[in-house]
């Protein structure tokens, strides 16, 4: 399956490489070399990038992977989803090391607390 952000990740690379191999996308994404063939049909099926041949310069025969029309709307739309569900979890993250801050801070304050109490306690007992 195609999730937005693969999208937006494989969209990305070809428009800044067009040229780039499928095993050097692949291990961009940090996926297998099947998943960024499935991928990229997919693209290409659903219209969003063109795939031309060429010659690179081992005399191999290569693609080169273009964006469609249809393919940078597409980017700029998935860019802006993207963009949102990125700063959901930035705000999502910063309210959670807000609340594990205030739990530490009381955590060492209680512990200083004790540890005070204890060495107090200690210089008390005569040997």
């Amino acid at each position: 399956m195609l999730t937005d952000e693969y999208r937006y990740k494989i969209l990305k690379l070809l428009e800044d490489q067009p040229k780039i191999s499928q095993r050097d996308l692949a291990k961009n994404l940090g996926i297998s070399l099947g998943k960024a063939n499935f991928c990229l049909k997919a693209l290409i099926g659903i219209g969003l990038i063109k795939a031309t041949n060429f010659r690179n310069s081992q005399n191999k025969l290569a693609y080169m992977y273009l964006l469609t029309p249809t393919g940078i709307e597409a980017k700029s739309s998935i860019t802006l989803l993207f963009l949102k569900a990125k700063l959901l979890e930035y705000e999502k993250l910063q309210v959670e090391i807000s609340n594990l801050s205030r739990e530490t801070s009381v955590d060492i304050a209680l512990s200083q607390q004790s540890v005070s109490s204890l060495l107090l306690h200690f210089s008390e007992v005569k040997v």
